[in-house]
C-alpha cells in the first residue's frame, strides 16, 4: 500500500552548499526507494498563528519498507550532519488521508 509522508522544512538560507550536497545524497535515495515528490508548498503567508515552516513536501512511497529503505540506509544515517547544517528546521511524518474529523 502506497503511504505518504509530510516534510515539513526550513531550509538554512546561508548553507546553500549543505543543501546541495544533501539534495546530491537523498535524490538517488529516493530513486532508488521508488519514492517520488509529489507537491511542494511554500507557505506565503499565515492567517493565524505562527509561520511554523517554510516549505511542506509530500512525498509518496510505494510502501512502508521503502520509507525506511531511505531513513535507516548507511548513506542517509552518514548524511545526517549535513541535513541539520541544511537546515533549519526538519520534520518528516507519515500521514494518513482517510482520516475524519
Amino acid at each position: 500500500m502506497t503511504v505518504t509522508v509530510l516534510a515539513t522544512v526550513s531550509v538554512a538560507e546561508d548553507q546553500a552548499q549543505a543543501l546541495a550536497a544533501y539534495l546530491t545524497v537523498t535524490t538517488p535515495l529516493l530513486e532508488r526507494a521508488g519514492a517520488r515528490i509529489t507537491k511542494r508548498f511554500v507557505i506565503l503567508d499565515v492567517v493565524m498563528g505562527v509561520r511554523p515552516t517554510q516549505t511542506v513536501i509530500v512525498v509518496e512511497y510505494p510502501d512502508r519498507v521503502a520509507v525506511d529503505k531511505v531513513f535507516k540506509s548507511a548513506e542517509y544515517q552518514a548524511f545526517i550532519p549535513m541535513r541539520d547544517i541544511a537546515f533549519r528546521e526538519y520534520n518528516v511524518m507519515i500521514v494518513d488521508d482517510h482520516g475524519s474529523w
